[in-house]
């Protein structure tokens, strides 16, 4: 007898619907699995057997092969135990193989028959969706974050006998509540006003969060460089509920999601240590896997130290800072993961530290400093919005209590903007000024005769290439819709230009 249970198998930040299929007939006893499985798959037939023995389900000595299809497609992981252990009851006659068709089943198997949670439930419940099941079976750590997508019910089961009675009628199972969503809590501890002075760079933030541009602290030791960049969540706008799910699957995929924390509620904010790989940075290995880009997706990518990074690795950034994606390509095919983020990076001005600091000497030549700052190449530079000059904060400054604008009353500014920009760019493809394209400059961002001439001026005295032109009119863009100013006028341009510190001479 035959019998067909729906599954999948994680292939990049997705899920693709495998289809396991059971039959138990006469022969010799064997258990067979078949469809390109890899090594937990081809052991899950030790779990099942003996989770079933010790559950009391008693099966007859039967041939049983298992078939995973496609056929074509790797299978990895635990979370086909469950799926096989239904089906292989499905088949044996002690399921209804009718209700088993119309379930998505996942879940690794303990030897007592209890149920273990497995990576990737989110992106499993979105394959139910799309191959039209209405229902999913799933451990009780697991469940809360499938049932994120509210079109499907969600059960839980704790063990695999819990499981069958309820296909059996012999039991009712409540299908899990969806994890309650607060579309505008707090984006984290922190708030903007703690920060001393810096008002020069908090309004860089500012205009980087209204704008979504890529920003770099540039200033010594101990000038508050990292506290600045932790505090750019607090003001950016809440996620809305769809870009909640995509940042949600990222992290579901590599098991960074729990019972407690289904989802992730706020932007995500991600620091790699100088130390990171390129596949860590962007994704890679065998099988693919996500990145910090990826898990920065609709967040803050923070590279500290950036002048301590490989350069090979700052160089991989070029792709998802452009396309908002990154594509890992491996001799078995393609695996596109999404990276759309604001990278935030912060530097010394010099080797020591302490160049144009007014209370410590620097020591640097100009041939040091120009080496420092050519292991960030200009290419890299170019991707950076803006360029800004953090210096010291005054010992007077330090002890005094923050007095300054909380990220509240900043992000209520941030939101009116990136509101304009919705409007602006409805049906377009496109979600912040420094998306636009070259039609949506034209458009959008259109210079009087006076901010045309200040700005190419500027070109000519910075030797700016034609990338840091338009970053230059984004940015342009971005001011003006925080000031309310449908046009761009030359005081919004030479602010502008006055973010592009690292184009200036040594």
């Amino acid at each position: 007898m035959q019998c067909m249970v729906h599954s999948g198998a994680i292939v990049g930040v997705k899920v693709q619907p495998v289809r396991v299929e059971v039959d138990v007939s006469f022969g010799l006893p064997a258990f067979g699995i078949v469809g390109l499985p890899e090594g937990a798959v081809r052991e899950s037939k030790v779990r099942v057997q003996a989770a079933l023995l010790a559950c009391g389900y008693a099966l007859p000595p039967r041939r049983v092969t298992v078939n995973l299809a496609p056929a074509d497609l790797p299978k990895r992981g635990s979370a086909f135990d469950l799926p096989i252990a239904l089906g292989l009851m499905g088949g044996a006659g002690m399921l209804d193989p009718v209700r088993l068709e119309r379930l998505m089943v996942l879940g690794e198997l303990g030897l007592d028959g209890s149920l273990r949670p497995v990576p990737g439930a989110l992106p499993y419940a979105i394959a139910a969706q799309g191959i039209g099941c209405r229902e999913v079976l799933a451990p009780p750590a697991n469940a809360a974050e499938a049932a994120a997508i509210r079109e499907l019910r969600v059960f839980q089961a704790s063990s695999l006998i819990e499981a069958v009675m309820w296909l059996a009628g012999e039991n009712e199972l409540t299908p899990t509540r969806p994890p309650t969503v607060d579309l505008m809590a707090p984006a984290r501890d922190g708030d903007l006003s703690e920060v001393n002075g810096q008002a020069n760079a908090k309004r860089a933030l500012e205009i980087a969060a209204a704008g979504g541009h890529n920003l770099l602290l540039v200033g010594p030791p101990g000038a508050g460089k990292t506290m600045l960049a932790r505090r750019l969540p607090t003001i950016l706008p809440p996620l809305s509920f769809e870009e909640m799910l995509e940042v949600s699957v990222t992290h579901s995929v590599l098991g960074l999601t729990s019972a407690e924390r289904p989802l992730v509620f706020s932007r995500p904010f991600r620091s790699p240590h100088h130390t990171v790989s390129d596949a860590g940075l962007v994704g890679g290995s065998n099988p693919p896997r996500p990145g910090e880009v990826s898990l920065a997706h609709h967040g803050v990518l923070f590279l500290d130290e950036l002048p301590e990074f490989k350069r090979h690795v700052l160089e991989v950034l070029r792709e998802p800072l452009e396309e908002g994606r990154i594509v890992i390509s491996r001799a078995g095919g393609q695996v596109t993961f999404p990276s759309r983020f604001m990278l935030v990076a912060a530097m010394n001005p010099c080797p020591c530290g302490y160049r144009g600091d007014l209370q410590r000497a620097c020591g640097c030549t100009p041939t040091r400093v120009e080496h420092y700052r050519s292991r960030i190449s200009g290419p890299l530079l170019d991707r950076i919005d803006l360029h800004v000059e953090v210096p010291a904060v005054p010992v007077s400054e330090l002890g005094a209590p923050g007095n300054g604008e909380t990220s509240a009353a900043v992000r209520e500014r941030v939101i009116r903007a990136r509101e304009k920009q919705i409007d602006r760019y409805n049906g377009t493809g496109l979600h912040t000024n420094a998306d636009m394209r070259t039609r949506e400059l034209r458009r959008h961002a259109a210079l009087p005769p006076e901010g045309r001439q200040l700005l190419e001026r500027a070109m000519e005295r910075l030797g700016l290439s034609a990338r840091a032109y338009t970053r230059i009119l984004k940015v342009s863009r971005t001011i003006a819709d925080l000031e309310g100013s449908d046009p761009i006028t030359p005081a919004h341009v030479a602010e502008a230009i006055g973010y592009r510190t690292l184009d200036r001479r040594v």
